[in-house]
């Protein structure tokens, strides 16, 4: 197996879960199915496992209530959640991502990119137990980008991208969780502070800004159309 702990697939709809339990161990990962919110929550207190797949529209208690158990309840800040969901409101995958899912993918959904999002957040959470001393140089590389945190300089292909302090703050925030979509909320959230007065238009210009200056490496910054923005690695 690829992982210790495995991965609960959180789905009333059978033929659902069987299709991504189903892709999930063709790429060697042990699953656990829970039918309901309820058991859900059993689940993860038994198994912890290491990623969580939630559904919202449960019988009895909603994904959106378990969500809020993990993340405020049990204060498990840390243990990866990504949504699977037919609800595509953009109030409900707003809420979704400020209660701290780390994605959210719509129903119907591709098994390869379900795939992609559950490897990319095993490992960010992998290597964040392993974090480097305070004093070592911070070097961020996902693909052709690296990012030194400290120096404050970043470059795409090796060329060097020319970034004001706040662009610099967003393609690190996007860049640091390669696939998690960030609400404007959040940016803003993670901006203020910022050598500018943030506001959800000003997100808007920095990223086509951030976009023009990276020039072949703009495709990926995405917009989730409604929602706001997230960092794809090219293949």
């Amino acid at each position: 197996m690829k992982d210790e702990q495995a991965i609960l697939v959180v789905e009333d709809e059978g033929d659902i879960q069987e299709l991504i339990c189903y892709h999930l161990e063709k790429e060697g990962y042990a699953t656990i199915k829970a039918n309901s919110g309820t058991e859900a929550l059993h689940a993860i207190e038994k198994h912890m496992p290491a990623l969580v797949l939630l559904d919202l529209m449960l019988p009895g208690l909603s994904g959106i209530e378990v969500l809020k158990t993990i993340r405020y309840s049990w204060s498990m800040g840390e243990l990866p959640v990504i949504i699977v969901s037919a609800r595509t409101d953009e109030v409900d995958i707003i809420t979704g991502l400020e209660l701290g899912a780390d994605n959210y993918l719509p129903k119907p959904f591709s098994p390869k990119v379900l795939v992609a999002n559950v490897k990319a957040l095993l490992r960010r959470a992998a290597k964040q137990p392993s974090e480097e001393p305070a004093t070592a140089a911070k070097i961020l590389t996902v693909g052709e980008l690296t990012m030194d945190i400290d120096r404050h300089e970043a470059t795409w292909a090796g060329k060097i991208l020319n970034l004001t302090a706040s662009e610099f703050s967003l393609l690190q925030l996007l860049a640091t969780s390669p696939g998690r979509v960030y609400t404007r909320n959040q940016i803003i959230t993670h901006m203020r502070g910022s050598d500018y007065p943030v506001t959800e238009r000003s997100i808007d210009v920095q990223v086509a800004s951030l976009r023009r200056k990276m020039e072949s490496g703009s495709t990926s910054i995405k917009t989730v159309w409604g929602i706001g923005y997230s960092f794809q690695e090219q293949p």
